[in-house]
């Protein structure tokens, strides 16, 4: 081979190299949640969070050097369309999600994830069973149900005694969790329900709980199940007169149901982890969300929490490969708009657990005690 032919081979390799080490000097995430649909506000919410998150941490260098490419997930609250999703981001390389929102979702896609060695850690799916699977590779930054339906037994066993109370779920994994683990807290406290219904989410029309409720005289209604359905029913309970309280979970952190409800809506009390946009580390990052003009309500700042924590899990870990960064995630604490982080050996978040809310006036905001 003549000398010109080796340098022209040289200078190709040294190409080939660069555009290699190019197509490396990127680190691909996602989140994935409901970007359609009925709960496209939580969607949103996490979609934020994920693309702030991901600007911050670009703008200081990215993670171990390299730029973080964000991909964006629709699995509509899906069981089918979650996994699909998993299966996409497996084919585009994804290292690591943020999501997803509804356990129904995460618990399903999580097999892919756990299959295919990616780190899942949702800023939402309170199910218990995600965390049960014995995944190594999944985490959440929010609470179980069973933590949040304790808090709820309790709070509704101190304040309501003697009332007649319904527990109300929709069939769903997230809102049959909570409903379960709320109905378990409050027989362990020795209150059986007076009415135990299903119904059918994404209905226009729930004036058959409504008159059933009534008939039977409810005073708390206990919700397990979404925003959209919470606040039809709480509207439908007042225009047939009726007062009885509505307590339910964190899915009612939208303003969207506010939207719902009107008026209505005043009194809903609900259970939703400590306000993270309280934590002094929030500070920064919700004046950025506010200069843009908006507000990082409900999992805005649990999902770029989520984000935080794998990315410092990775730079302790020294790789954004799979057991190096589950092993940071284990061992470590992490610095984030949620507080100080860390996971037990289950996944599961070990923070501040559930605190009450009130709407009025078309806000939420935290009761001072219980």
């Amino acid at each position: 081979m003549s000398k010109f032919k080796i340098t022209l081979a040289a200078a190709a390799s040294a190409v080939a190299l660069l555009a290699a080490t190019g197509a490396n000097a990127e680190i691909v995430i996602a989140t994935v949640g409901p970007m359609t649909g009925p709960y496209a506000t939580f969607g949103e919410q996490m979609k934020m969070g994920a693309e702030m998150a991901v600007k911050d941490l670009n703008a200081k260098g990215g993670v171990l050097g390299e730029k973080l490419v964000l991909e964006v997930g629709d699995d509509a609250c899906d069981p089918k369309q979650a996994v699909a999703v998993a299966n996409q981001f497996v084919n585009k390389g994804v290292k690591f999600v943020a999501g997803h929102f509804c356990s129904g979702s995460s618990i399903p896609a999580s097999a892919v994830y756990n299959e295919e060695g990616i780190i899942q850690i949702s800023p939402a799916s309170t199910n218990p069973q995600l965390t049960e699977q014995g995944f190594k590779g999944v985490f959440r930054t929010c609470g179980r149900d069973d933590q949040q339906g304790e808090v709820a037994g309790k709070f509704i066993a101190d304040n309501y005694k003697g009332k007649k109370i319904a527990v109300v779920h929709d069939k769903q994994a997230y809102s049959k969790g909570l409903a379960d683990e709320t109905q378990k807290a409050l027989e362990g406290l020795g209150i059986k329900p007076a009415l135990t219904e299903t119904v059918t989410p994404g209905e226009k029309d729930y004036s058959a709980l409504v008159t059933k409720l009534k008939q039977a005289g409810i005073d708390v209604l206990y919700y397990g199940g979404y925003h959209t359905e919470a606040g039809l029913i709480v509207r439908q309970m007042r225009e047939q007169g009726m007062d009885t309280q509505l307590i339910s979970g964190d899915a009612l952190v939208s303003d969207e149901y506010w939207s719902i409800t009107g008026d209505s809506g005043a009194g809903t009390l609900m259970t939703f982890s400590p306000d993270p946009a309280k934590n002094p580390t929030a500070k920064p990052v919700v004046e950025a969300f506010e200069a843009i003009g908006y507000k990082p309500e409900g999992y805005t700042l649990y999902t770029y929490g989520a984000i935080q924590a794998w990315a410092q899990a990775a730079e302790k870990a020294k790789s954004s490969e799979f057991d190096a960064v589950v092993a940071a995630l284990n061992a470590n604490q992490f610095d984030t708009v949620l507080g100080s982080v860390g996971f037990d050996e289950k996944g599961d978040v070990t923070a501040p657990g559930y605190v009450f809310y009130k709407w009025e006036n078309g806000t939420y905001k935290e009761l001072a005690s219980n």
